[in-house]
């Protein structure tokens, strides 16, 4: 057998028994959050009111949860597993290939025409569930559009990669599973950079899960600078930029500020960088009230637009060089 040969051979051995896990800790991850759920609600149906529930023995059950099983048992999430069992209170009836962000996305839909038609094109269409959240946040029920693009499918690594399965086997996602791309690519040499930069940069996360009541959201890199005593988040985009992306880094900053900051930590920053074809564009995020401060203090200890500008198109003609082979 040819070195080729025996590598794709092996490779594909590998890739099948990857996915025969993931499926496998998963169906055991969504029959867990399912049983949890269901014991709840039977809990609070047994004469405990509702709004004291919520407040004093679910909060007390997270806690208790934490500290003996790390993530994934926060107050949210186990309000997240009462909403599931709740919406689909039949076991037989769900779907195994669906992940815990997918059923956590259906249980917020307000009817079950349209948790059966979610559910169903997520399963026939392959969506992962940030095109589920997409195709719910664009109304595709009532559009009835059906289409999905190709691109839009995941893949094993991808499912894998899952925030969930991660935190349920009480593991760390790694940021050395990342796909080898010019997204990798870049992000990871914004993170050297700004270590190297010696203006008070720490790292703080790759790619961090971010989970509101109706979301979930990834940042790509997330830095505290000492200096300035607040969060940096940066936000990387491939593609032509929107009105839609501006208004995300800025709502991620915002976000952030609400979940994370404490309360001696100056306003988070944020920076959009977009990689076009013909052109980048680096943009600070800082919300209006707080220019000022921006301007006079925080530009200090930034690199300046130019810098992440050049970091940015070198790592992409440096890609598009790499991989002309390719095309």
């Amino acid at each position: 057998m040819e070195r080729n040969q025996l590598f794709s051979a092996v490779k594909e051995i590998i890739l099948q028994s990857r996915g025969r896990a993931f499926r496998m800790v998963n169906a055991v991850l969504i029959e867990t959050y399912w049983q949890i759920g269901k014991t709840i609600l039977e809990d609070e149906q047994q004469g405990n009111i509702k709004a004291t529930y919520g407040k004093g023995i679910l909060k007390n059950l997270a806690q208790q949860l934490t500290l003996e099983f790390g993530k994934g048992f926060d107050e949210r999430n186990l309000n997240n597993m009462r909403s599931f069992y709740k919406a689909f209170p039949i076991w037989n009836a769900l779907r195994t290939e669906l992940s815990w962000t997918h059923y956590r996305l259906l249980s917020r839909l307000d009817s079950e025409q349209k948790k059966n038609f979610y559910l169903s094109e997520s399963i026939a269409a392959n969506w992962n569930s940030r095109e589920l959240q997409r195709q719910i946040s664009s109304l595709a029920f009532e559009r009835l559009v059906k289409q999905v693009p190709e691109n839009s499918r995941p893949s094993i690594q991808n499912l894998i990669k899952d925030p969930y399965i991660f935190e349920f086997l009480g593991l760390s996602p790694s940021i050395k599973n990342a796909e080898h791309s010019i997204e990798s690519a870049i992000i990871t040499h914004i993170q050297q950079f700004l270590l190297e930069f010696g203006n008070g940069f720490a790292f703080v996360a790759r790619q961090q899960h971010i989970v509101t009541d109706t979301s979930d959201f990834y940042i790509d890199l997330v830095f505290y600078n000492y200096l300035l005593k607040c969060f940096v988040i940066i936000d990387l985009m491939t593609g032509n930029l929107s009105h839609q992306d501006i208004g995300q880094i800025d709502m991620y900053v915002r976000m952030y500020d609400d979940l994370k900051r404490g309360p001696d930590d100056n306003p988070t920053i944020g920076i959009l960088l977009c990689s076009e074809k013909d052109e980048t564009i680096v943009k600070y995020s800082v919300l209006n009230d707080r220019n000022n401060l921006f301007a006079s203090k925080y530009l200090l200890y930034l690199p300046k637009k130019e810098e992440l500008k050049a970091l940015v198109e070198q790592d992409r003609q440096r890609f598009e060089l790499d991989n002309s082979d390719l095309k």
